[in-house]
């Protein structure tokens, strides 16, 4: 672990959110109060309310284990489609088509979780799929192809996981 800085800066919720993924994909984080500590120790002081709001608004999960992020464990075939709709749900902010690509936007790290949702899922006329940190490039079989997967994603989004 980096040591503390001396004071600590105002630090971005883009960035504080980037770090709790971080930290979550690292360690086994069984609680708030040891997220809490953990981001105090790269000077990222955050309220329990704020952490609460952060962690929720993320879609990360409360396991057995600790802290998940939805779509890092290995869902059963049957529960592919469920895992997407709450991948969607959790991480989808904007689709968008260009020509027989998908563009999906997510918050910073969500990229990864969506992407894996969508190839586990098997959607009709997914050629395959790239995740970077908030981008998804999705490839269709073609442009009319596309365009329904923008439709489908954009309504899965809306969608409450069963």
């Amino acid at each position: 672990m980096p040591p503390r800085p001396a004071t600590t800066e105002v630090v971005t919720r883009d960035v504080r959110r980037a770090r709790i993924l971080e930290l979550v994909r690292r360690d086994r984080v069984k609680s708030q109060h040891e997220l809490q500590s953990l981001l105090g120790e790269y000077g990222i002081d955050v309220n329990q309310a704020t952490l609460s709001r952060d962690l929720r608004d993320l879609g990360l999960l409360k396991g057995r284990d600790g802290y998940e992020i939805p779509g890092s464990a290995s869902p059963a075939a049957d529960d592919a489609g469920i895992a997407l709709v709450a991948a969607a749900r959790t991480w989808l902010g904007e689709a968008r088509a260009a020509q027989s690509l998908v563009v999906l936007k997510t918050p910073p790290g969500g990229a990864s979780p969506l992407a894996i949702a969508i190839d586990r899922a098997r959607l009709d006329g997914v050629v395959g799929t790239i995740a970077g940190d908030d981008t998804v490039f999705l490839a269709a079989a073609g442009t009319a192809q596309a365009r329904r997967l923008v439709r489908e994603l954009n309504a899965l989004r809306t969608r409450r996981a069963s």
